[in-house]
């Protein structure tokens, strides 16, 4: 096992003891014998069976059979998650056969930042993982369900349905994905015609044309953001089957994968034979697994922010100093858009989790000995789900990779280094995709140009205003601010200026979507320019060191001039942007800072080194 992951390790075990004992308490006092529905009267167990038919009553109102709640984030303007509108008779249908129920338990929202994307609504998506959390604590609260089946995908709806489910981590757990749609254009297309439209060489109807053959369907999108990190996350941890995640959507295989998760959830219920809660699945080492999968595949930025709240939620504590460590001794191993023209497709082509899980294994920068929802170890999934005569089956998955363009190995990697990076400086701290930069990238000193909008930023791109050599700074986009949104809308016209030859970077205290690496980005600020960072005092002209390499992010102006300089806030409430904004005052007043995790959710415990 590496040194530098065992370390680690450790110190989060014990940063985490008082945190971790407190939450063992809470799931162990929850715990009951038999089934959950036992513990209602007669006028609530009715309520609870009303709707059903009467085989299925019949199965209710006895003692023997699981009651599985299905927790959904179906809606069918979200493509990675119209699939869903079959999943919950599907589920059903298999379980009668096994003697047990299931209920869909609730409804949870699913934005999709494609679409929100530099538009007001972008200012919810932070927000609405905390309260897809809730409503997924909400689903459960009814006390009926012996496990639980989770559908989501995309970037916000996983972090949140993972958190309400350790609210709830005495009951069994399986998180089901939707799968992918199949390739459009390749990324590559796409990115120039984006850059194309910013700099008005292509219409608009044009730009329409290119987007539509990318995202063409049903299913995940293909490129190698949040959505599609999360379902790598989901089988480092083992909560999801093996290799299931990037098997297209309304395929065979597909429908074969989400019976057999329901399958797999009753028999993790007490009545079943191995009662395997997910809080027993979850701890300090799945959660490093996690985060080395992320540093191996060139994963999303966003997991920076979400592992953190997924952490607390089960008296975890991380940040960002273990994520920078694990980075330094975990090798790229995958090439997928941003960081290659390589899509989730090609990945799972070349062998997928199964390839990158036994390279990982093999070089011992994971931990093997974890629980997952199909046994102990992680070797579990090196594993190929295939079907064989209508049957679906797994076997010994590939553990080398089909396509070395696609997917590398431990001897060969990509990089000596995991995709993300932390900096520090006297600005304060920050994250930054290294994985798709070029190394002439990797430094720039250039003078700021201060902008409090990323709107404010395309009105000067438009108006010709940065042509040069630049760094941008986009402040007051925290979550204290106006909810931390993504501000990938600014990648096509820095981008153009890039391709052009111009040195240009942003540093900013919002976020960037996991389709985003190829502008230098200096990312989740912290702490945030509203809550006293120094973001608040840089000034267009100011000149700023910007070395990726080193890990630092320098403002080379003098301690005695910042210490003297006033902080003029904007006045974001007098804008028309932030649809919703005000439904969040509360909660954007509460939330801590981006290295925290901007999470609602903690177990109480001192954080100890």
């Amino acid at each position: 096992m590496n040194e530098v992951i065992q370390n680690v390790t450790e110190r989060i075990r014990k940063r985490s003891l008082e945190s971790r004992a407190i939450y063992l308490d809470r799931i162990a006092s929850a715990k009951g014998h038999g089934v959950n529905r036992n513990k209602l009267g007669c006028s609530n167990l009715a309520h609870a069976m009303a709707p059903m038919e009467v085989g299925e009553k019949t199965s209710l109102s006895g003692s023997e059979s699981p009651n599985i709640a299905i927790v959904t984030a179906y809606n069918d303007m979200l493509s990675a998650h119209e699939p869903y509108k079959l999943y919950p008779p599907l589920i059903k249908r298999t379980l009668m056969d096994l003697g047990a129920t299931a209920q869909v338990a609730g409804g949870v929202p699913a934005m999709c930042d494609g679409v929100t994307q530099s538009q007001p609504g972008m200012e919810l998506s932070l927000f609405s993982r905390d309260n897809i959390a809730m409503g997924t604590a909400i689903a459960l609260s009814h006390n009926v369900y012996d496990g639980a089946l989770y559908l989501g995908v995309c970037d916000k709806i996983v972090p949140g349905l993972f958190i309400g489910a350790l609210a709830f981590g005495h009951l069994p757990g399986v998180f089901v994905p939707a799968g992918p749609m199949p390739s459009g254009i390749s990324n590559a297309q796409k990115a120039k015609v984006r850059q194309d439209y910013a700099q008005g060489k292509v219409s608009e109807e044009a730009l329409l044309k290119v987007e539509s053959a990318s995202y063409h369907s049903s299913g995940t999108c293909t490129f190698y953001g949040t959505a599609n990190s999360n379902q790598m996350l989901l089988e480092m941890m083992g909560l999801q089957l093996p290799n299931s995640s990037f098997v297209n959507t309304n395929t065979p295989l597909r429908e074969a994968l989400t019976a057999y998760a329901a399958k797999t959830v009753v028999k993790m219920t007490e009545l079943k034979g191995r009662y395997k809660p997910i809080a027993e699945i979850i701890d300090e080492k799945s959660f490093v697994n996690a985060i080395v999968g992320l540093m191996a595949t060139g994963g999303s930025t966003n997991h920076t922010i979400h592992l953190i709240a997924m952490a607390r939620a089960a008296g975890i504590i991380l940040n960002w100093d273990d994520f920078d460590e694990i980075s330094k001794v975990t090798p790229l191993l995958c090439k997928m858009y941003p960081n290659g023209q390589a899509d989730v497709n090609h990945f799972r082509e070349a062998g997928g989790m199964s390839v990158v899980i036994s390279q990982l294994l093999d070089a011992g920068l994971v931990h093997n000995d974890v629980e997952t929802i199909v046994g102990r170890g992680l070797d579990a999934y090196i594993a190929e789900p295939c079907m064989t005569k209508d049957t679906l089956t797994f076997e010994p998955g590939p553990r080398v990779s089909l396509n070395e363009e696609v997917i590398s190995s431990i001897q060969t990697p990509f990089s000596e280094e995991g995709g993300l990076k932390l900096l520090n400086g006297n600005l304060g701290r920050s994250v930054i995709k290294t994985s798709a930069l070029k190394s002439e990238q990797f430094f720039i000193e250039a003078p700021a140009i201060v902008f409090e909008s990323q709107e404010a930023l395309q009105d000067a791109f438009h108006q010709g205003e940065l042509e040069k050599d630049f760094i941008a700074v986009v402040r007051y986009q925290g979550p204290k601010a106006n909810g931390m949104p993504e501000l990938h809308g600014l990648m096509p016209p820095l981008g153009a200026l890039q391709d052009k030859g111009y040195k240009v970077a942003i540093i900013t205290d919002g976020r960037m979507s996991g389709a985003s690496g190829k502008v230098p980005s200096a990312i989740h600020f912290s702490p945030e320019a509203l809550d006293g960072g120094m973001l608040a005092k840089v000034q267009t002209g100011d000149m700023i060191r910007f070395d990726a390499k080193k890990g630092e992010i320098m403002l080379l102006v003098d301690d005695r001039e910042l210490q003297a300089r006033t902080v003029v806030r904007p006045d974001h409430s007098a804008n028309t942007h932030g649809f919703g904004r005000e439904l969040f005052v509360a909660v954007r007043q509460s939330v801590g800072m981006a290295e925290e995790g901007a999470s609602l959710f903690d177990i109480p415990g001192k954080e100890r080194e």
